[in-house]
């Protein structure tokens, strides 16, 4: 946990990598590292992955010879990318499958701090089972809740994919302090789906988002891979909206890319002057928030 002083004197460089993963988890780890130094070549401060960037997305079939490619935090990916992170003095996300013990995996992203130590991991908390996604036969959901993490560059959140829904867990997030929200992706346009509804649900995604920044007052950062695996076509678009709600920038659909974006810190304190949410909330009256239903 950290606290919730907003740093109003600086501007943190953050660089998104959306990517085209292949079935080999090597050859996608070392141009994920590759694309972490262009983004530190461009002053990227915190750079973030896909999720699941190791492999190509595994729950497009319920199959157990997926397992295989989860592995133990740390672990040989963690290792590599915290030399890196040291090397470069950057901050990375990065969201791997985690094998926890026989038996227990996660959706997981690890926060490496800027001297290669792992100083966070959050662990997806909304698990979804959907054609083409059937998560729930992969990940236990996540028990460590909606955090922020400390880092060299300032506090940051974490929600992964299906969690970047939920308006409960953006508020949680930046309840706890983040002053940027981190939604690493896996999410694409379904093959029965026609391009109207292809169009429907990607601006719903980025609508969702753009209103979670709005409603917290924070820069939220959403990335997402691309290309086609399987049945599903990843809708890239990786972007970046500040507190306003309003894009800063964007990255292509169907194309790979690094994104740089730079975020004005003062901006979440002068949109929160403006835009009291916080102090507005009636937190006596929520309680029942914490039912399914009110019936």
């Amino acid at each position: 946990m950290v606290t919730n002083t907003i740093n109003t004197a600086s501007t943190i460089t953050i660089g998104l990598v959306q990517m085209v993963c292949s079935d080999s988890p090597a050859t996608n780890l070392n141009r994920a590292m590759s694309s972490i130094i262009e983004a530190s070549s461009k002053g990227a401060q915190i750079v973030c992955l896909q999720e699941l960037f190791r492999s190509t997305y595994p729950c497009q079939s319920e199959n157990v010879d997926n397992f295989a490619n989860a592995e133990s935090i740390p672990g040989p990916t963690t290792t590599a990318l915290c030399q890196l992170a040291a090397s470069a003095g950057i901050v990375i996300i990065a969201p791997l499958f985690e094998r926890r013990s026989a038996g227990v995996f996660h959706n997981t992203a690890v926060v490496i701090d800027a001297d290669g130590s792992i100083v966070g991991r959050y662990r997806k908390m909304h698990i979804p089972d959907d054609p083409l996604y059937y998560e729930k036969f992969y990940f236990t959901p996540g028990d460590l809740g909606f955090q922020a993490v400390s880092t060299r560059f300032g506090p940051i959140g974490i929600l992964l994919c299906w969690d970047q829904w939920f308006p409960e867990a953006a508020r949680l997030t930046a309840m706890a302090g983040a002053q940027i929200i981190f939604c690493p992706t896996a999410i694409g346009y379904h093959p029965q789906d026609n391009p109207g509804e292809h169009r429907i649900q990607r601006e719903s995604w980025q609508v969702i988002q753009r209103s979670h920044a709005i409603a917290n007052g924070v820069y939220l950062a959403a990335v997402n891979r691309t290309g086609l695996e399987g049945q599903l076509r990843f809708w890239g678009t990786s972007f970046v909206t500040d507190p306003s709600g309003s894009i800063i920038d964007e990255a292509s659909e169907t194309q790979e890319g690094t994104l740089i974006v730079s975020c004005l810190l003062d901006k979440i304190e002068s949109t929160r002057q403006n835009w009291p949410f916080f102090r507005d909330r009636r937190i006596d009256a929520y309680d029942e928030l914490t039912r399914r239903l009110l019936d």
